[in-house]
């Protein structure tokens, strides 16, 4: 997905909440965003939203030397979504459809996105994805697709989210590979994340060999791509992904909320839709 004018400003807010984040100086701040207009007036027109985000978080680190700004924020939305493990797990189990109720759980925990707001109400979140219609609605073509595959590659979001991922793989009945970042970008989910919020009980845990939002693939490790292109079956979670791989001919189901006006147009949605979008294999802007 191409980067729309409309995100120039999101980036720009991201890159101050990022710096101060990551404890910068009001001089620090000025700089890195003076830095992000610099490279915003350079943007190739078919780049990605996250090939920017990448660059922003790339200049936060240089200049403040913190690795992992997000830490606390992240240590925090894993310690709340785990109180919710144990009544996430009562609603799968009392559901008509427990593969549909544990999908809208995964796609309530993608309103943990620090990329795009700085807070959320997660338990108002969670009831309302539990009984709003899909706008994008392929669940049926995900179960179709889970009855012809043997495995699944699961592409992580963020951390905290991750518990409400970790519920919905207890319900695919199926061995699952959940890919996270090789290294700390924003609040998206890496081995540590994954491991606090129990994943590795329940699937592999592997990491694409990048830590650039989304799914960047010129960006990961050749180790992931042979598993990528390998697949039968891949759920990607989030915003980052659908903008990283919404282009690819890939056997895809994309789990997200459309958090913004950009991401809600690309999908022919309105804002605040939830969806579960079947990659169409013909054309993938179709």
């Amino acid at each position: 997905m191409k980067t729309s004018l409309d995100c120039y400003p999101c980036f720009l807010r991201q890159a101050l909440s990022a710096s101060r984040r990551a404890g910068a100086t009001e001089d620090q701040q000025k700089e890195i965003l003076l830095h992000t207009m610099d490279q915003l007036a350079g943007l190739p027109g078919d780049a990605t939203p996250p090939e920017m985000a990448l660059q922003i978080h790339q200049q936060v680190r240089e200049q403040t030397q913190n690795g992992d700004p997000y830490r606390e924020a992240k240590e925090q939305a894993t310690r709340q979504t785990l109180s919710l493990y144990p009544m996430l797990k009562e609603k799968v189990e009392a559901a008509s459809d427990p593969l549909e109720t544990a999908a809208r759980i995964a796609i309530a925990g993608n309103i943990i996105d620090l990329g795009v707001a700085e807070s959320y109400d997660l338990q108002a979140n969670l009831e309302r994805v539990l009984i709003q219609e899909l706008a994008i609605d392929s669940l049926g073509a995900l179960k179709k697709a889970l009855h012809g595959s043997s495995e699944i590659l699961y592409l992580a979001d963020n951390a905290g989210e991750t518990v409400f991922d970790r519920v919905f793989i207890e319900t695919l009945d199926r061995p699952v590979t959940y890919v996270v970042k090789a290294s700390p970008i924003i609040n998206d989910a890496t081995r540590e994340d994954a491991i606090e919020a129990g994943i590795h009980r329940v699937a592999q845990i592997i990491d694409n060999g990048s830590n650039a939002p989304g799914t960047l693939l010129d960006h990961c490790s050749g180790s992931f791509l042979g598993r990528f292109h390998d697949a039968k079956l891949v759920i990607a979670k989030g915003q980052a992904n659908y903008e990283s791989l919404s282009q690819e001919l890939a056997p895809i189901f994309f789990l997200l909320q459309a958090k913004c006006d950009v991401i809600a147009r690309d999908l022919g949605v309105a804002k605040g839709s939830i969806v579960l979008k079947r990659q169409n294999l013909s054309d993938p802007n179709g």
